[in-house]
């Protein structure tokens, strides 16, 4: 068994930042569809008039949140491990 001691803060943020983009395109896109499919029926819809702006400004969120929540979240696994011991895994050859 090996034991994951500590994490790169800044490369474990910039790997959530880059996730958290590629999900904000999907859900930016869930949004733009659904509200371009709203605004061609005339129904009334929250976030309707994001339509399109939503594929733009979803990836920049959720890629700066990704990367506050990254960097938070491996600092404190950092803290964490010296207390309690890591993560431990079995590696093969």
């Amino acid at each position: 068994m090996k034991t994951i001691k500590k994490l790169g803060v800044m490369s474990v943020a910039k790997l959530q930042a880059a996730i958290g983009a590629v999900l904000g395109i999907f859900i930016g896109l869930i949004f733009a569809i659904i509200g371009t499919a709203t605004k061609l029926t005339g129904q009334p819809a929250p976030f309707a008039g994001l339509g399109f702006f939503a594929i733009i400004v979803f990836p920049i969120i959720y890629g700066i949140g990704g990367f506050v929540f990254g960097a938070i979240g491996a600092w404190l696994y950092n803290i964490f491990a010296k207390w309690f011991g890591g993560i431990e895994i079995e590696l093969e050859k």
